[in-house]
């Protein structure tokens, strides 16, 4: 079932309910609540990430804001004119994107940031109510997992669509996708994803929706 977006206390997944409710306790200061999406409705580019992070959007409410990740992806954006102003991990910075709409797949902050398959399929029904009308053209999926519920919210066969950096897909009736490795710290620091491979989807994302 398509939903738009889960209620503040959205009892789909108990676990992510129980993290929830310890971390109300712990820093009752703090969003705490599945994180809305940023951006847009009628965007035509969607950027998917997989889920909040501890200290960033489940303490701020904003998608990727107040974590590293989040420095690069609106660095890009802002390069790239997805975005403007000035991006100070604060959801109050007055950045404001341009054409372009962010969300993550998960809604809610998951142990050790790694949800499990049936918190990605509960949330999926939230992920597709972004999906559909008025459908995105590009969208940009940050990581495996973010890619493949794209898909399957897409009802599109996984295994003709397999993640792969860099790759564009022109799926018929349907946005088109473009995989990406996750700009968490992690990958970066690995080499998995180094800036100029990031600047580079987002160079050819740019292109895509320009000439559509």
């Amino acid at each position: 079932m398509v939903r738009p977006a889960p209620s503040a206390d959205c009892d789909f997944c108990p676990r992510l309910v129980g993290l929830r409710r310890a971390n109300r306790a712990a820093f009752a200061d703090w969003h705490n609540a599945p994180v809305a999406s940023f951006g847009d409705r009628s965007a035509r580019l969607l950027v998917v990430g997989l889920a909040p992070g501890m200290r960033g959007a489940n303490r701020t409410g904003r998608p990727f804001t107040g974590d590293h990740a989040g420095e690069i992806l609106y660095r890009t954006l802002i390069d790239h004119g997805f975005a403007r102003g000035d991006y100070r991990a604060d959801p109050d910075d007055g950045l404001e994107l341009i054409d372009c709409r962010i969300t993550n797949a998960v809604r809610c902050l998951p142990p050790d940031n790694k949800p499990v398959g049936a918190e990605i399929n509960a949330c999926r029904r939230f992920l597709a109510g972004e999906l559909a009308a008025p459908p995105p053209i590009v969208v940009v999926s940050l990581g495996g997992i973010a890619h493949g519920s794209v898909v399957r919210a897409l009802g599109l066969p996984l295994r003709t669509l397999p993640f792969r950096h860099g790759a564009i897909y022109r799926p018929a009736n349907a946005p088109i996708l473009a995989p990406c490795y996750h700009c968490s710290r992690y990958n970066l620091n690995t080499g998995r994803l180094t800036p100029a491979m990031f600047t580079a989807v987002f160079r050819q994302v740019r292109v895509l929706v320009d000439d559509l």
